[in-house]
Parts: C-alpha cells; structure tokens; sequence
C-alpha cells in the first residue's frame, strides 16, 4: 500500500516552491519506484478565498488520513482586513493543533555557497548548524483565556494566557534531549523563569528531565539574553529548546544568521513522529509570480526575509 503525501502549497510563494518539490517526488515516483500517492488541499489565503475559512474541513480531514504533509507558507497583505478569526494563519495554527503537531524542528545552517548573504561577518557565522527545537501546540499562541474585552472605563483591553503542563512541558524537553544525543550533546533551554511562573516550571522540568540524558549538557538561558547570543556568538549554540512564542521569533532570527529565512525547511512532528515539512518560510507577496529570468540567474536569497510574511507563525 502506497503512502499518502498531502500538499498544501498555501500562499504567494508557497505554491511556486511546492510545485517545484512535487516534481521531485513525480521524478522519484517514475523513475525510482517511490511508494507515494499525493493529494493536494487547501489552506490559508487561498483556503479562505474559496471556502471562507483558512482551514476547511476537508483539508483538516485528508491531513489525519495522510502520512506526511507537504506545505508551503500562508499569509500575505491580500487578507490584512479580515478579521483576526479568518487570516491565512488561523489555518496554520488550526492543523498544527488539529494534528497535535507539538515539535517543531527548525535548522539553521549557513552553508558555505550562502555565507556572502548573511548580515554577519563571516568568522561569526561561517560554519554555523543550530537545531532549534519549538514547542508547537501549547503557550501563549493556544492559552485560553483570550480575547478583546471592555473595561469598566469604556477602554478596550486585550488579552492573552500563557499556561504549559508539566507533561507539554516534558514531551517536548525529551524530544530536545534525544535530538541533542544524536548531535554535539549540547542542549540550552530558553526560557524567562525569573519574570514568568510558567517558563519557571519549565526549567524545574528540563532539569528534571537531564538526569535521564546523563551525556547531554544542559544549560539554561533567559530569552533575552539567547536573542542577543544568537547575533553576537551564535556557535555556542548546538540544540536549543524553547516555548512556542519564544521558538518562533528566536528561529526566525537564527534563520537570518544564514542570509535567507526562505532557504531553511522545518519539521512539525507528533508523538508518532508523522510530520508536516515545510521546505520555506515566507509567502514572500512581492515576489510571488515573478519567474526568474537568465538576467536575474534566480530568486535573490535576500528576498526572503522575515517582515510582515516573511515567516509562518
């Protein structure tokens, strides 16, 4: 029996990157005997434009049925004014939880062709290759309560909650732990445990959970702290684990270190290990459709930025 790859190209970019990795599984299909069927679905910007909704049912129902899903970036300013229920990443968040997608696995590795693009100078970044592991389906992304609500005084006030169990805190500390044996054995956890209760759970577990990863050496660090790390000596790090929203703006920042966040794939894994890869980040609306031509010789790496939607969230 064959497997079954979903494909959801998404937004801007994200459907011209997908159908150039389509090919290669057609090719691998063809001409190597892969054992794949793939289904294509919708999601985002162009799941909302044609059922008014950025996650339809049927695209959440053919993600359970297949064994790995293919997806490109969603967003863009062509859904701005919808309201916050609708945007292209309701979709994107929706999945992820739906599928209970906990572990994202975001590289960050400058390879040599790309050193001239990054910001940096070369002997800070040259060489570099961090695994950042992010809590994907917990934080303060899916806390409840949320909202907008009215005070007494008649001013709007927004609201969001920060909350993660010991056992979300876990599953995803030992994903980063075995991640870490199979690499330089190096693990630093980020959190903000002398400001939030919550992160300072999350360091009382991880160094609960090194005990049984005796040959990793754990460290810890405050966010702030990893963000000006990452820019001022970002080859200390090895593997980094960290909370969703922590984990989405300390990867986009490493991803930058490389020259272009749009040419570093990602994993969003469940407790099985069935994934959804992403081979970009950045739906990338201004240039979405524009083909390279022999004058441009591609797409400038530098293009792929993170600003507005330069990334998934």
């Amino acid at each position: 029996m064959s497997n079954k790859i979903l494909v959801l190209p998404g937004d801007g970019i994200g459907i011209e990157i997908v159908a150039e990795a389509v090919k290669v599984l057609e090719y691998l299909r063809a001409e190597h005997g892969l054992n794949v069927e793939v289904e294509h679905g919708l999601i985002g910007g162009s799941a909302y434009d044609e059922y008014a909704t950025p996650l339809p049912d049927q695209t959440m129902t053919m993600a359970k049925q297949a064994d790995a899903i293919l997806l490109g970036a969603v967003g863009g300013t062509k859904w701005e004014s919808l309201d916050i229920s609708v945007r292209p990443e309701k979709g994107l968040l929706g999945i992820r939880s739906g599928l209970e997608l906990f572990a994202n696995l975001r590289p960050a590795i400058l390879y040599p062709q790309l050193a001239a693009a990054s910001t940096l100078k070369p002997e800070v970044v040259s060489g570099l290759d961090i695994m950042i592991v992010r809590e994907l389906t917990g934080g303060i992304y899916f806390g409840q309560p949320r909202g907008v609500r009215m005070l007494e005084n008649g001013e709007r006030q927004g609201f969001n909650t920060l909350v993660y169990s010991e056992t979300e805190i876990e599953r995803i500390g030992r994903v980063a732990f075995e991640t870490a044996m199979k690499r330089d054995k190096r693990l630093c956890s980020v959190d903000k445990a002398n400001v939030l209760e919550c992160t300072e759970l999350w360091r009382e577990v991880m160094n609960g959970l090194a005990a049984d990863y005796p040959e990793v050496e754990l460290s810890h660090m405050y966010v702030d702290n990893a963000a000006m790390q990452l820019v001022r000596a970002p080859k200390q790090f090895d593997v980094m684990v960290t909370t969703n929203m922590f984990g989405d703006i300390l990867s986009d920042a490493a991803a930058m270190l490389t020259g272009s966040i749009g040419m570093l794939p990602s994993a969003s894994l469940d407790i099985n290990s069935k994934g959804m890869y992403e081979p970009i980040h950045g739906s990338a609306p201004d240039i979405a459709g524009k083909r390279p031509g022999p004058a441009h010789g591609g797409y400038h790496v530098g293009r792929f930025t993170a600003g507005g939607y330069g990334c998934n969230g």
